[in-house]
């Protein structure tokens, strides 16, 4: 059994948020008495990750993702409840525990805007008091893996999204930490270089052990990284387990596309299930799992059928459908 590296026993983040009444009157009011509202960003939220675990924090947009990475990394103080990460209290930010871990963050910069990266690099080595041997040798595998020695010498600046971001990756990994929290990696990237980097971080994760936690609303940054996901919604825990989990516990219908020799009226499919796409000569309808076999069975004796495919509903489908349940 692995080591439990992360332990997390009924967080809760409230935060006060100021509630001006508008227009003058409001604004002098508040300069005498001011209005607070209570946003319960995280509520009693209990989750274990052990050693080299990939995982996936999903939830729609001010769920409690990112609040929760931010009390695991010491950069929030929780209002309740205990953390546990590699030993340490985060919030009591010790040098020990700082040396261990590295967060990443899509949308805010580490290295210096107007510098080349490889200056940033060595502010890191000497931050993290990394020896010499060891910054060469951890610089040099992480340049052969992203591909970055043509532009360590080249102001941050002038680098492409892309470019930026890989060596976002490389200054958070200099100090081989044990720990590594990802915010939206991906975001603003294109297609080929989102693989690129799923490619590096599956890679990573793979030889080194690190223990990897992503935020992403990417689905396929999920799909293809995280064996396990914890999901949040409105703060709280929704699920934990497995992504082929999350299909059996949520998901009660799979999809059937089909392609007709000629065409078929709408109202001889919903005979055999929900119709989600028609146009004729194509579509796509809804079938309760249990029911495929002979849906399908029935399908290709009744229609003119030329193909037909039988899938699952995307991740992202499935998420989209629970936070609306929910």
């Amino acid at each position: 059994m692995r080591e439990k590296v992360v332990e997390v026993k009924n967080l809760s983040k409230i935060f006060k948020q100021y509630k001006k009444k508008p227009g003058l009157l409001g604004s002098l009011k508040s300069l005498f008495k001011r209005e607070y509202i209570s946003i319960d960003a995280v509520k009693s939220v209990s989750f274990d990750i052990e050693e080299g675990e990939f995982v996936g924090f999903i939830g729609p947009n001010g769920a409690g993702k990112t609040t929760t990475l931010k009390c695991l990394s010491g950069l929030l103080f929780p209002s309740s409840g205990t953390i546990n990460v590699l030993g340490f209290t985060p919030f009591d930010r010790k040098t020990e525990f700082l040396k261990q871990i590295s967060l990443v963050m899509g949308q805010k910069n580490q290295l210096w805007w107007d510098l080349p990266a490889m200056d940033s690099f060595l502010l890191n080595q000497e931050i993290y008091d990394i020896s010499k041997k060891n910054f060469n040798h951890t610089l040099d595998g992480l340049i052969e893996m992203l591909d970055l020695r043509d532009i360590l010498n080249i102001q941050v600046r002038k680098l492409s999204l892309g470019q930026r971001m890989k060596c976002e990756l490389v200054a958070a990994l200099l100090h081989s930490p044990k720990i590594l929290f990802l915010d939206e990696p991906t975001i603003g990237l294109d297609f080929a270089m989102q693989k690129r980097l799923r490619e590096f971080l599956r890679g990573y994760n793979s030889k080194y052990k690190t223990t990897i936690i992503l935020t992403s609303h990417n689905m396929d940054d999920v799909q293809e990284l995280c064996a396990r996901v914890i999901m949040i919604n409105k703060g709280e825990l929704a699920y934990d387990g497995s992504l082929d989990g999350i299909v059996k516990k949520y998901v009660r219908e799979k999809y059937i596309s089909l392609q007709f020799l000629s065409s078929v009226s709408q109202t001889d499919l919903e005979k055999f299930g929900e119709v989600i796409e028609y146009d004729g000569v194509s579509a796509t309808i809804s079938v309760d799992r249990k029911d495929v076999p002979l849906v399908s069975s029935s399908i290709l004796k009744s229609l003119p059928i030329d193909d037909v495919d039988i899938k699952e509903m995307s991740l992202e489908d499935v998420v989209i459908n629970i936070f609306d349940k929910q």
